[in-house]
């Protein structure tokens, strides 16, 4: 499996749903939106992205199955499976904040091997294949360096449905607001995630996460020198539904504010 080639094609295939995607920002009708669950959104221009990209995904790598998140697909397990979200941030979209992404990873016999976030209104390509490094628009990049909590600005999203555990979430907050640069929310965390793999964020954390909302972007920070983790520093954050993932030399600090606070 000559992995180089299908990250090139994917990024490709990527490029061109960012196409409709821009096309249709501010076209999308309040009688087309659908509210899958409570404050999840989906229209029209979530699906036909996705059907794109699954024709696409197809042709690259024939034989393959999938994860979706709109399931226009049946979703199987398989040996070469595609996990796809073919827009990150569709509130963003549907309210014309220029925050919103493509992710895609390829798993191979349950392992993931290749990751790809397309930031639409920048059209930045971020992508990865397994022992690759990360790049960038065809640029590698790194994780930051910034060596301490204190130091560094971090990323996060809010809970919008499941609020069992808002008040541990407000615990390290608060902790973060008074020992960090900032904190940012873009609503999307594959954005999130792209930005910890180059450096413009030290770190992020969220739960009531889906595979599909981190497996490229995780990767990528994986593979751009970065650490991934759930919530109790093991390694059950794609199907777990929590993550943190930042440069290596905050991460344990990092991860002992968010841990003590969940504990809690």
């Amino acid at each position: 499996m000559n992995l180089p080639d299908i990250c090139h094609n994917a990024v490709k295939l990527a490029e061109q749903s960012a196409r409709f995607l821009r096309q249709e920002l501010g076209n999308v009708r309040t009688d087309q939106i659908e509210e899958k669950a409570l404050n999840s959104l989906v229209s029209y221009v979530d699906k036909a992205t996705e059907a794109q990209l699954v024709a696409g995904l197809r042709s690259i790598t024939p034989g393959c199955s999938f994860l979706t998140e709109e399931d226009t697909v049946e979703n199987t397990e398989g040996s070469l499976r595609w996990i796809v979200d073919p827009l990150d941030g569709t509130t963003n979209f549907l309210f014309q904040l220029p925050v919103f992404s493509i992710s895609l990873a390829l798993e191979r016999e349950g392992e993931i091997v290749l990751g790809i976030v397309y930031e639409v209104n920048q059209q930045e390509a971020f992508y990865a294949w397994k022992d690759s490094g990360a790049y960038l628009n065809g640029k590698p990049i790194r994780v930051s360096k910034r060596p301490t909590l204190p130091q560094s600005l971090l990323a996060t999203g809010f809970p919008y449905y499941n609020y069992d555990q808002t008040q541990a979430y407000l615990k390290a907050l608060q902790f973060f607001m008074q020992h960090t640069r900032g904190i940012r929310r873009f609503g999307s965390a594959a954005v999130d995630l792209a930005y910890v793999a180059c450096g413009r964020f030290d770190g992020f954390f969220e739960y009531s996460l889906q595979p599909y909302d981190v497996a490229g972007g995780a990767f990528i920070v994986q593979e751009a020198g970065g650490v991934v983790t759930d919530f109790r520093g093991g390694t059950d954050w794609l199907h777990g539904g929590e993550m943190l993932a930042s440069n290596a030399l905050i991460a344990e600090d990092f991860l002992e504010v968010v841990r003590s606070a969940f504990k809690s």
